[in-house]
């Protein structure tokens, strides 16, 4: 099983889930963050950290969503890891709030 980065993060790109991985499974490009399923260890710690709830289990992702597991397969494969935080998008704000956060 491993977790998985949801549309909720375009755009965001907060990274305070980095801070809380064990592993280095957290991968970025120029507008969110991605979670390469071989490197996750399914500790789920990075879930409550995340501020626009962008972060699911493979179990629990809603229906709708589940196009992000392929996602986040294939863009962890092309990016380059993250392993420290960064500071958000400009605007993140702005969307953080658009998304009820």
């Amino acid at each position: 099983m491993t977790h998985v980065v949801t549309g909720n993060c375009q755009g965001c790109r907060f990274t305070e889930c980095i801070t809380t991985c064990p592993v280095a499974c957290f991968h970025k490009d120029n507008d969110m963050l991605y979670i390469n399923p071989e490197e996750c260890i399914d500790c789920a710690a990075c879930i409550p950290a995340c501020p626009v709830q962008a972060i699911y289990s493979e179990f629990d992702l809603p229906e709708d969503l589940k196009g992000w597991i392929e996602i986040n397969a294939e863009k962890s494969q092309i990016n380059p890891i993250i392993s420290e935080q960064e500071s958000p998008l400009v605007g993140s704000e702005e969307r953080q709030k658009s998304l009820g956060f």
